[in-house]
């Protein structure tokens, strides 16, 4: 979905001239790509007929691991393992998981998968920082339980925790803040929370000789059930200073402070969850007809 398939395209091209053998190539599947209402969702039309576009826009014969971007409620979880499964026998997929699935769902479709003898999501992406762990609570035991990676996004919080976002300084402007105001609007008081935690990381990490983003992203990094987080870097500066975070190791003291500043299981922003599930953004659903 990013660009409508552009970013794809821009990887299909870094990754030609023999490349391809050296990396894990990892893309998704879910949100619409068109205006028929066939060129979205879970279902097996969709599926066999997008991950084919994957391909060719990638310039490449398969992918490593495809992700379904979000769940959907309008296609059985037995739908979507089946073509998946037929993907991967195919040889035209190699593995392939989920992305900000609750737990329940995950659960669900590990119990479809030996109840119809599928295959299974091998990884779960869900949204994970210092300030978003909500999926401590469910999402990251499950995954750790099934033995399934785990690649967080959004690990910086979308910006929040980079150091750049200071009591009493002005919100620097991104793209982002245009594309999404409301998980940057001050005015609201998940986000006043957050600036909150951010000056108090910010004072920890210094205390601990540590930059934001090392701090931040070493956190995500510590919990167990963490393959490994997805950083952003849009420049070199910034995948140079993200990079150090894979050496970093926090101590007892440090990870407590954390915990008091957004205890365990706590997600500040109601809007940094990545995913709404329809029993509660559509009312219907919750009234007897």
């Amino acid at each position: 979905m990013y660009s409508a398939g552009e970013s794809e395209e821009i990887v299909g091209k870094a990754l030609a001239g023999g490349r391809r053998d050296d990396v894990i190539l990892a893309t998704k599947f879910h949100a619409s790509m068109g205006e028929d209402a066939n060129e979205r969702g879970n279902s097996r039309r969709w599926i066999v007929r997008e991950v084919d576009n994957s391909l060719r826009r990638l310039q490449t014969d398969w992918i490593d691991l495809y992700q379904v971007h979000r769940p959907d409620r309008d296609t059985d979880v037995e739908e979507t393992l089946s073509a998946l499964t037929d993907l991967q026998r195919a040889g035209k997929i190699h593995a392939f998981g989920c992305s900000t699935f609750p737990a329940e769902s995950i659960v669900e479709a590990h119990w479809t998968s030996k109840q119809r003898s599928l295959a299974r999501f091998a990884t779960e992406q869900p949204p994970y920082s210092i300030l978003v762990r909500s999926v401590e609570r469910d999402v990251l035991p499950v995954a750790e339980r099934y033995g399934m990676g785990v690649i967080p996004w959004s690990p910086l919080a979308g910006g929040w925790l980079t150091g750049r976002y200071r009591q009493n300084q002005e919100a620097p402007q991104s793209s982002r803040a245009q594309r999404i105001p409301a998980v940057y609007d001050l005015s609201l008081p998940g986000n006043q929370a957050k600036l909150e935690a951010a000056e108090q990381l910010a004072q920890l990490a210094e205390e601990a000789g540590l930059t934001m983003v090392h701090l931040a992203l070493a956190f995500v990094l510590a919990h167990p059930a963490v393959t490994a987080p997805i950083i952003g870097p849009r420049t070199m500066e910034q995948l140079e200073t993200q990079l150090g975070a894979a050496d970093v190791s926090l101590g007892t003291d440090v990870l407590d402070r954390i915990d008091e500043i957004v205890p365990p299981g706590t997600t500040l922003a109601e809007l940094d969850r990545g995913y709404v599930p329809p029993w509660i953004a559509d009312a219907a659903l919750r009234r007897r007809r």
